[in-house]
């Protein structure tokens, strides 16, 4: 476990914070020192599941709902960082895909992160801070069959710009992290996925799909999270408007 101290009574909101990368980076915030953490999800027992030194409150609901942010701004006031991660997976082809599917993807993956940040940048107005939204190398590199999820995650990053433009007034900082493959649940969502695994089991099958990227393997939830730290601390402080990619060389 890290000894650094760089968040030491610092408050910070972690959405989607029940499993991968959310969890990935409550469990660093608390390690280098936060004092409390706000935690949204809709995973009740994986926020349950997560054993953190530090005062954390849990939130329990999708990040689409506004009427949860309406009750939950109040209680934000002092936030120093937030991290907007929660997102769902999308399939299928443009010709193909129920419109259903394609609002079901937006409403968590654009429409949640455009409510977090609102929330998010509404209570840093009166001292400041910094903020990372989880976007995705799909945002960048176009893929086919995903079109719901890499459109939202163009829009996520867009969205960072202007918010980091309109923020820096306010001594607000607003970055997003771009990963490429990642090793986490997101992946359950696919039937391509789930059927690859039942033929040769998960480990086979990320590594199948890990192959496609330079580096040969995809990265952990925990290396995505020391890249959100650093552009979230005050090592990054002369970051802002910036999209990191880390993916491992997949968008070369």
């Amino acid at each position: 476990m890290t000894d650094i101290q760089d968040f030491k009574g610092r408050t910070a909101l972690v959405t989607g914070a029940g499993s991968g990368i959310g969890a990935a980076c409550a469990k660093a915030l608390a390690a280098r020192g936060a004092a409390k953490l706000i935690l949204l999800d809709v995973n009740e027992a994986g926020l349950a599941a997560l054993d953190l030194d530090c005062e954390v409150e849990h939130v329990i609901g999708s990040v689409a709902n506004e009427a949860l942010w309406n009750d939950l701004e109040p209680r934000l006031t002092g936030l120093d960082h937030s991290i907007a991660n929660a997102g769902v997976g999308g399939h299928g082809q443009v010709a193909a895909l129920d419109f259903a599917e394609w609002r079901r993807v937006m409403d968590i993956n654009l429409d949640g992160v455009f409510l977090t940040m609102r929330a998010s940048m509404r209570a840093m107005k009166d001292k400041g801070g910094s903020a990372v939204i989880t976007s995705s190398s799909t945002g960048l590199k176009p893929i086919a069959g995903i079109g719901p999820y890499g459109v939202a995650k163009a829009a996520v990053s867009h969205l960072t710009r202007i918010a980091a433009l309109e923020g820096a007034p306010n001594n607000i900082r607003v970055n997003a992290i771009a990963p490429g493959g990642v090793d986490t649940a997101i992946w359950e969502s696919s039937d391509d996925f789930k059927r690859s695994v039942e033929a040769q089991g998960r480990e086979a099958t990320i590594k199948t799909m890990s192959s496609t990227t330079p580096l040969g393997r995809f990265a952990s939830s925990e290396e995505i999270a020391d890249n959100i730290l650093y552009m979230l601390s005050d090592a990054g402080s002369n970051l802002t408007g910036h999209v990191m990619v880390s993916d491992g060389g997949f968008t070369l």
